[in-house]
């Protein structure tokens, strides 16, 4: 997978592309769909595919204070993408300057100058350009004249049109299946486990602590049923999971993700990269009065992860 960060980057001799474009944050099925109609096209005339994506997500510089938590980072998008059949991602830098251009300086800029696009695939609702005034038909239009072909693609899922807002809104309740749904894969968070307090294997309870980044969306705090995935050796542990500060103790409040693995406390995972996957939310963080009570809860916890994962 090549990615290139800049118009420049993209080599002279790329050859005739077939380009998809759009933020694919999260790269959810709706995306993939996308991805997947421009590779059947590329296949067909032997074009290559290019992604076009933007790095910051455009609201980041024109409503800063609207702007999204992203799911993603753009080597992340890059790989899912990639994954599901684009050969190359042009990850746009934009700034207020490429916010100024006319949707047809962004034709002819990126797609005729920079990616010789022969054909063009988005979401039937796709707009670009200064002040959104670009669309499929103008799109359309345009191709007409510049040699190439554009396509809108409905962005759907039975009844719901799949879209990164609809996975936050997911993430924000808890429901990590119905986020998982929409991705077409499980939600996960990636990171190196850290030291932590060691509250947890006092209690007999001993977690592998990885820390929350605030530059992406994690599933709201409470305790969920899922995974630990060693990325150095690929084993995958059932786990139960909490998201939050740990409010029933006085301290700093960093959010973290722990993971408790089940029936292990053996385990040395310090420093080790691991992927953590969200099945089922099973509560909400809560302050208990007493240590006896929160160890009463983590048993239950522990008890109601087993059976989410045996099934």
């Amino acid at each position: 997978m090549q990615i290139w960060r800049s118009l420049d980057d993209v080599p002279v001799d790329v050859g005739r592309t077939a380009v998809v474009i759009g933020n694919f944050d999260g790269v959810h099925l709706g995306h993939r769909s996308v991805v997947s109609r421009a590779r059947a096209i590329a296949d067909a005339r032997r074009l290559t595919v290019v992604a076009v994506t933007f790095d910051p997500h455009p609201m980041a510089v024109l409503r800063p204070e609207h702007a999204p938590v992203m799911l993603t980072s753009v080597d992340d998008r890059a790989a899912l993408l990639g994954e599901y059949g684009a050969d190359a991602v042009l990850a746009l830098p934009f700034d207020r300057d490429v916010s100024q251009w006319s949707p047809e300086q962004f034709i002819d800029r990126v797609l005729v100058d920079a990616l010789h696009a022969a054909a063009v695939v988005v979401g039937a609702n796709f707009r670009f350009g200064h002040r959104a005034a670009g669309d499929v038909a103008l799109l359309t239009t345009a191709g007409a004249t510049r040699d190439f072909s554009v396509e809108g693609v409905r962005l759907e899922g039975g009844p719901q049109v799949w879209s990164s807002t609809y996975v936050r809104t997911c993430l924000a309740a808890g429901d990590v299946a119905g986020a998982a749904e929409a991705l077409g894969r499980p939600v996960t968070v990636r990171g190196i486990v850290v030291r932590g307090d060691r509250r947890g294997r006092g209690l007999g309870f001993p977690t592998a602590n990885v820390p929350v980044s605030e530059a992406s969306t994690t599933p709201v705090d409470g305790v969920y049923a899922g995974w630990l995935r060693r990325l150095d050796s690929d084993e995958r542990l059932p786990a139960a999971i909490s998201i939050g500060t740990n409010p029933t103790f006085d301290g700093p409040r960093e959010r973290r993700v722990e993971c408790y693995v089940l029936d292990r406390d053996d385990l040395e995972l310090y420093d080790v990269q691991v992927e953590v996957t969200f099945v089922e939310r099973l509560r909400g963080m809560v302050r208990f009065d007493s240590v006896e009570e929160l160890v009463a809860a983590m048993k239950d916890d522990v008890a109601r992860t087993r059976d989410v994962v045996a099934d």
